[in-house]
């Protein structure tokens, strides 16, 4: 079960549950993989719902990358993520809220 204040988010593809995370490195590697501006661009898109698919994907596989998944986006093309592209979408807003959220006392 994923850890939500080690900033985990539980993402079942293809009906295989995965503990995703943005750590440092998928940070790093996401923000690489940006097709446009940086990662407080995305965040600014997701916070105003107006992200694209691209950038879901970006962040799934990012999280998922960071949670010791050695796939690539290629992978998740056909594959079925739970709950659908608004699952998806979810998932990706949850592991950016809890990538960048400040630990509470």
């Amino acid at each position: 079960m994923a850890n939500p204040y080690a900033g985990e988010v539980t993402v079942v593809v293809d009906g295989v549950r995965h503990e995703c995370k943005l750590t440092l490195g998928a940070l790093a590697e996401l923000e690489a993989g940006l097709q446009t501006g940086s990662l407080v661009d995305l965040v600014r898109r997701f916070e105003g719902a107006a992200f694209s698919g691209s950038d879901v994907l970006a962040v799934i596989v990012a999280g998922l990358r960071g949670g010791g998944w050695q796939g690539t986006a290629a992978d998740l093309v056909r594959a079925d993520i739970a709950g659908g592209p608004i699952g998806a979408a979810r998932a990706a807003a949850m592991l950016l809220a809890r990538a960048f959220a400040l630990p509470e006392d």
